[in-house]
């Protein structure tokens, strides 16, 4: 009886420990975890907007680091020696045309030599030596006027060939700009070498009608010395009467 008694109070106290042993053991279900597929998919969205967002700042930044190389390359230069051959070309041309004799092309002293070589008037007759001296002013004048043009003319000739190698290089250049500004000087160039192209006819043009007016003068003024000759020579046609 009293092992009875033992057992059934050894059962009663081994349940009573495995059901306070259950009650205090969490559940099953509380340690696994909940996959939720709505919360993921806004997390991958979001992902994917902030990434795109980032490529989106690389791409602006990228653009602007090209638009910086742009107009570095818009603003960069090209150096030009050609200009300075062309002033100096135009400065051998202006020495040229500074060299001319007799009656020059300085305006301040042009109507004061004009007239004391080809005179409108002979009010005063000149011995024959004057007028041989004259004459020969007027002759050395225009072999002086014809000799400066010439000299006028092969100098433009030079400056015609080194002109095309100078046109050469800066059309070279001008096919090989990278910016608008070397494109713009290179346009410059061509304009400054055209310009002076103009300049060279000019000055051969001055002294090429310089050359042919004073040809012209001594023409008209030996004309009129002869002329005069003939008048002082016959007189007024009294000085003789014949006897009938």
């Amino acid at each position: 009886m009293k092992k009875y008694v033992v057992a059934v109070l050894l059962g009663t106290g081994v349940i009573a420990a495995i059901g306070a042993g259950t009650l205090a053991t969490p559940p099953a279900s509380a340690q696994i975890s909940v996959f939720d597929p709505t919360n993921y998919t806004q997390n991958l969205l979001t992902a994917a907007r902030t990434l795109q967002q980032i490529n989106n700042q690389i791409q602006s930044l990228q653009n602007e680091a090209q638009m910086l190389v742009n107009q570095g390359k818009n603003l960069s230069r090209i150096d030009f020696p050609q200009i300075d051959q062309l002033r100096q070309k135009l400065g051998e041309i202006d020495k040229l045309m500074g060299q001319a004799q007799g009656i020059d092309f300085r305006l301040d002293q042009l109507d004061e030599r004009f007239r004391q070589q080809f005179p409108d008037s002979y009010n005063q007759v000149m011995k024959r030596d004057q007028r041989i001296a004259v004459a020969k002013q007027r002759l050395d004048n225009e072999m002086a006027a014809f000799r400066q043009t010439m000299q006028v003319q092969s100098g433009i000739v030079e400056n015609v060939r080194d002109d095309a190698q100078a046109l050469a290089a800066i059309v070279a250049k001008s096919q090989g700009a990278e910016g608008s500004l070397q494109a713009q000087q290179a346009t410059n160039q061509l304009l400054a070498l055209a310009t002076k192209q103009q300049f060279q006819l000019q000055n051969l043009m001055a002294a090429q009608f310089r050359s042919q007016s004073l040809e012209a003068s001594a023409r008209g003024q030996s004309a009129r010395e002869a002329r005069e000759r003939t008048t002082r020579f016959l007189g007024d046609g009294k000085a003789y009467t014949p006897r009938q």
